[in-house]
């Protein structure tokens, strides 16, 4: 099995879920937010505010589509499906997992939205970006995984058998 690419909105747990997925599978882990801020060199808020939305998503798009490793668990952000260069190049380089998740679930999740360095238009509610988004993670996904109730533990326990299921 080559990558395992993990979307989905912020708050479903991708980077969570994939260091330990990574672990059972005996592959190396990437976040590629970490890998924005490391190429340029600032936090992804910093980027948000100086770049806004669209720069921050220009160059998200750019360094996802030269993310170039094997045998790894890749957590993206969530907004990484507006780069149409970054998904055709994930889903080229691994198996892309969309991590689902009722709206009200997620709500429950997120508390600091703007401190995670989420992608939000002015005047775009939370809701507006998960309708917005989720038709997106389905196009992408070669795998969909519903977590709803589930913990971390039998959420990785389902991408193992959704992925088992893909081969």
């Amino acid at each position: 099995m080559k990558n395992i690419v993990l979307i989905g909105m912020p708050g479903v747990g991708k980077s969570t879920a994939g260091v330990i997925l990574a672990k059972v599978l005996g592959y190396q882990f990437l976040d590629a937010d970490l890998v924005i801020q490391e190429e340029e060199k600032r936090l992804l808020h910093e980027i948000i505010r100086d770049e806004g939305t669209d720069g921050f998503i220009e160059i998200e798009n750019r360094v996802n589509a030269s993310i170039d490793v094997e045998q790894s668990v890749i957590a993206t952000g969530g907004s990484v499906v507006y780069g149409k260069e970054a998904m055709e190049h994930l889903k080229e380089i691994g198996t892309v997992v969309y991590l689902k998740l009722p709206y009200e679930q997620l709500e429950k999740r997120l508390h600091n939205i703007q401190g995670r360095g989420v992608v939000l238009r002015d005047g775009q509610t939370l809701h507006d970006l998960y309708e917005e988004r989720v038709v997106l993670y389905e196009k992408y996904a070669d795998v969909i995984v519903d977590e709803t109730d589930l913990n971390v533990e039998e959420t990785i326990q389902r991408i193992v058998e959704e992925l088992k299921k893909a081969e």
